[in-house]
């Protein structure tokens, strides 16, 4: 079942919610990878309150869209997400890494609407060639979005994937492409040249497309647009700010992974309330 259409400013205000719910769970556990999480936010946003046919009464409908967090450790807004969208209730991954709590500092399946366990960098794309090619042999309408950041595509194992999903002409598969240019130890470029990626992909046999990641209006009208190619699975290089919404920690390789003190945390709100993300 699909959310009913919403709005540009309407999946703002949910992209908005996801930020300051990822801004707490920082705040009140210690830290988090708050940069890359506040980075995907619209993307998310779009997927689960737009897009993505899912359904928290039935997440195992064998018609469902299947959405893999490659880069698992920015599961703070996927857990955000998922509960707002009412797989669990929201107050519950304020238990983030405590002790017997199923909101681990990756997904696990345990948490409900978590389709595979990630953390592992360059493993979705992988898996979600076997969903797509399952789907496929099932004759279901089922998508599979594979969401991925730009230092992960650092690792061999996209690539064989990627060579793979065009070779069997996967045009039920998406691939977006996190691309905030920053990674734990700085800038993407300076450890590997990633650029220009969506001609990379475009060279692997993918139909590929560039946007403002961090956009709402071009979000939509991407993911609406999916498959871009009949025939070909679907990239999306999603150009973005790393920590996006919040100043003191956007474009900041320091905020990769960080905690935010109860007076940031106000700072940060304040910010938001001023000027929304």
């Amino acid at each position: 079942m699909k959310k009913r259409e919403m709005s540009i400013p309407e999946l703002e205000t949910k992209a908005s919610d996801l930020r300051r719910l990822v801004l707490r769970l920082c705040a009140e556990k210690g830290g988090c990878h708050v940069g890359g999480s506040l980075s995907i936010v619209e993307m998310v946003a779009a997927l689960y309150f737009q897009v993505m046919n899912v359904d928290p009464n039935r997440p195992d409908s064998p018609d469902r869209d299947h959405f893999i967090l490659s880069k698992g450790h920015c599961c703070p807004t996927l857990y955000a997400a998922l509960g707002e969208r009412g797989f669990f209730p929201v107050e519950e991954i304020f238990t983030y890494q405590e002790l017997d709590s199923r909101f681990a500092g990756h997904p696990m399946l345990q948490v409900p609407g978590v389709e595979v366990p990630t953390g592992s960098l360059g493993h979705g794309l992988g898996v979600g060639i076997g969903m797509a090619v399952a789907a496929r042999a099932d004759a279901t309408p089922s998508r599979v979005f594979v969401l991925m950041g730009d230092g992960e595509q650092q690792e061999g194992s996209v690539w064989e994937s990627a060579m793979a999903a065009a070779h069997h002409r996967l045009d039920n598969l998406i691939a977006i492409i996190d691309r905030n240019q920053l990674q734990s130890g700085g800038r993407t470029e300076d450890f590997m040249q990633l650029g220009p990626l969506a001609d990379k992909w475009r060279a692997f046999g993918w139909a590929a497309e560039e946007i403002d990641g961090n956009d709402m209006a071009q979000v939509v009208d991407a993911l609406s647009r999916l498959p871009f190619e009949a025939g070909k699975p679907s990239a999306i290089v999603s150009n973005t700010v790393k920590g996006r919404g919040v100043s003191f920690i956007e474009n900041r390789p320091e905020s990769h992974y960080r905690g935010l003190t109860q007076e940031q945390y106000r700072e940060a709100l304040k910010e938001m309330d001023e000027k929304p993300a």
